[in-house]
């Protein structure tokens, strides 16, 4: 069917392009991301006399607690520097699980501020990750300095660490998006991410190898299942063990990056026009 006289169709809308317009918000507001990035950061610390510096106490006391346990009490370690190796993986898993944890609530907890003033909501999701992603950046500056020094083994491929630590922000980055905006429709999602945090936890290697069991089937179904693991293994070889990451969990992480990229813009184009009203 033709169109009228004088009556102009809108263009249709590329999903492609849809996507990538929820990231690049972050650039076009990026003084309004800065404000809500600051805001969050300040919330998080007020009051505080160390500041930042306490973003170590959560992962310092783990680490410790793990050391202690596992390797000292229970001689269950295999890992020489099993201290290091401990604190590779925890630097991810508590940058994942708290990013994701927060953002649940990240919308909501805004909510005066989002139904007051018409912006791009996804830049409250941001802004959570942005402040857990400092968290992260620190821990991977200490990990550097230690390593470089009591792990000569590493000098040759731990700057490969950054590249791969830019696709683990990725990843989260649109996994918490897509958490925060299906939150804010199903409020279940926020007591569903916390409930499954702790067994998701101990389902990762961070505490131990998949090297250390037998059962060959059972563990590669655990490393390719949870796709938390081929990022903490990528980031742990040249991190740690100074030695090229499989390229098996370059591509699983490069995939899962695009894919939860993907993902946090669907689900938050499905509910933009929603939010300020469910809140």
């Amino acid at each position: 069917m033709r169109p009228r006289p004088g009556v102009v169709k809108p263009a249709p809308t590329i999903p492609a392009l849809s996507a990538l317009a929820v990231y690049t918000d972050l650039f076009r507001y990026r003084e309004l991301f800065s404000n809500l990035f600051r805001r969050e950061l300040q919330v998080r610390y007020k009051g505080s006399l160390l500041g930042v510096a306490w973003s170590l106490a959560n992962p310092l006391v783990l680490m410790g607690i793990y050391v202690l346990v596992f390797s000292t009490l229970w001689h269950a370690s295999t890992v020489d520097h099993y201290a290091l190796y401990l604190l590779s993986g925890l630097a991810v898993w508590i940058f994942f699980a708290t990013s994701v944890g927060s953002a649940a609530r990240s919308m909501v907890d805004s909510s005066e501020l989002i139904k007051k003033v018409r912006f791009p909501r996804q830049l409250v999701a941001f802004s959570v990750v942005g402040t857990q992603l400092v968290t992260f950046v620190v821990m991977l500056a200490v990990l550097f300095v230690l390593n470089l020094a009591l792990l000569p083994r590493t000098r040759g491929t731990i700057w490969l660490a950054i590249p791969l630590a830019a696709l683990i922000v990725a990843l989260v980055a649109g996994l918490a998006l897509a958490v925060a905006s299906a939150n804010v429709v199903f409020r279940d999602v926020e007591h569903l991410v916390g409930a499954l945090l702790l067994p998701w936890f101990f389902l990762t290697p961070i505490l131990y190898r998949f090297e250390q069991f037998h059962h060959r089937t059972l563990t590669d179904f655990l490393r390719y299942a949870n796709f938390v693991t081929p990022p903490v293994s990528a980031l742990r070889d040249p991190l740690f063990f100074g030695r090229m990451p499989r390229p098996v969990d370059v591509v699983y992480l490069l995939v899962a990056a695009a894919a939860s990229l993907a993902l946090g813009a669907f689900v938050f184009s499905r509910v933009d026009d929603r939010i300020a009203v469910e809140l």
